[in-house]
C-alpha cells in the first residue's frame, strides 16, 4: 500500500507540474487535457490515504511521494524544454566576427555597438529554442570564454525571419 500510494502521488504531482507549466506557455489545451488524468489519479491517491489514515506510513509515503513528484515532473520539464530563450551576450571582442560565426551555426542574432564601464563592448541578442539553450553556451564560451552571458524565457515571440527557418529546420540541422 504504501509503494502504491508513493507512486500514485510522484505520478499525480509530476503531471501537476507539467500542467502548470503548460498553462503558462499558453498550451491550454494540452494542459486542460493533462488536467482531467490528474485529478483522477489525485482523487485515487488521495482516497487510499484517507481510507487509511490510521497508518501513518501512508501519510508519510503521501508526502514523500508530492516531493519526489516536484522533482521528476521538473525533470520532464527539462527535458521537454518548451519554448525559447534569449540570451544577451557583452563582449569586448570586435576582432571576432561573433555574430556571424553564430549566424552560420543557426542561431537569431541581432548585435550592435554598446559603452560599458570600460569601453566600447559588442552587445549581442540571441534567440533560440530552450532545447538548443546549453549548446548555445557552450557555442559562446568557445568563441568568448570572458562574455558576459544573461538569458531569459520570452513571453511572447512576433514575425522575423528566424522562426521562418527555426520550424523549418536549419538550426537543428547545422548545431548536429
Amino acid at each position: 500500500m504504501v509503494i502504491i500510494i508513493l507512486l500514485i502521488n510522484v505520478v499525480y504531482v509530476s503531471f501537476f507540474t507539467i500542467r502548470m507549466i503548460l498553462t503558462l506557455k499558453g498550451r491550454r489545451y494540452v494542459a486542460a487535457a493533462i488536467s482531467m488524468i490528474e485529478v483522477v489519479i489525485y482523487v485515487v491517491g488521495l482516497g487510499l490515504v484517507l481510507e487509511n489514515l490510521n497508518q501513518i506510513q501512508n501519510l508519510v509515503a503521501y508526502a514523500v511521494g508530492y516531493g519526489l513528484g516536484v522533482i521528476v515532473g521538473m525533470k520532464i520539464e527539462e527535458k521537454l524544454a518548451l519554448g525559447y530563450i534569449t540570451v544577451n551576450v557583452i563582449t569586448k571582442e570586435y576582432d571576432k566576427d561573433l555574430p556571424n560565426e553564430l549566424r552560420d551555426k543557426g542561431y537569431g542574432v541581432t548585435s550592435w555597438q554598446a559603452q560599458g564601464l570600460e569601453g566600447n563592448r559588442m552587445a549581442l541578442q540571441i534567440l533560440t529554442p530552450r532545447k538548443y539553450e546549453l549548446k548555445l553556451y557552450h557555442t559562446i564560451k568557445e568563441l568568448d570564454p570572458k562574455a558576459f552571458i544573461i538569458a531569459y524565457e520570452p513571453k511572447t515571440i512576433y514575425g522575423g525571419f528566424w522562426v521562418k527557418a527555426v520550424r523549418k529546420g536549419r538550426l537543428n540541422k547545422s548545431e548536429g
